[in-house]
């Protein structure tokens, strides 16, 4: 008996010391794994936000792009927008009575399409006026108004 004592007392002990390793092994292993869970989920937060700055990021320029574009779209139309004008002096004939006056049309296109109907004024005339002068004064269409790209304003800076 005590012969198998000894030759089984060393198998116990390997077979326990076995174990012990494993449970060791084992516990180690867990942590390790954990702590490769943490590492991988800081990287996904991280990817995930970096995702989301670039999202954004991305959206905000495609935005103002756009809006450029909108800009650059109403600029081009609005440079060509133009004004036709012509006149010339009228002379109504009374018995007695002279008068003259500058009769000027005026009327809004696009290109070569005409956008409205011509816009008549009839100014009296005295004597020694100047006609020039008179038809900058009242014309309808003031060119400041029209062509709004001669007009200076303020550009914000994209953030």
């Amino acid at each position: 008996m005590e012969a198998l004592l000894w030759i089984l007392l060393p198998g116990f002990t390997a077979v326990g010391t076995g174990l012990l390793a494993w449970f060791v092994m084992q516990s180690r292993m867990e942590v390790a794994l954990a702590q490769q869970r943490e590492r991988l989920a800081e990287s996904r937060g991280a990817l995930e936000a970096e995702r989301n700055a670039v999202r954004d990021s991305v959206a905000i320029a495609v935005h103002a792009a756009e809006q450029q574009a909108q800009r650059q779209a109403l600029d081009t139309f609005l440079a060509e927008l133009k004004v036709e004008q012509r006149h010339y002096t009228r002379e109504n004939r009374l018995l007695l009575h002279n008068r003259r006056s500058v009769v000027l049309q005026e009327r809004m296109c696009f290109r070569n399409l005409p956008l409205s109907d011509w816009i008549e004024h009839e100014i009296p005339l005295d004597d020694g006026a100047d006609v020039e002068r008179l038809v900058q004064d009242m014309t309808v269409f003031d060119k400041a108004v029209v062509n709004i790209a001669d007009i200076p304003r303020p550009r914000k800076a994209l953030a």
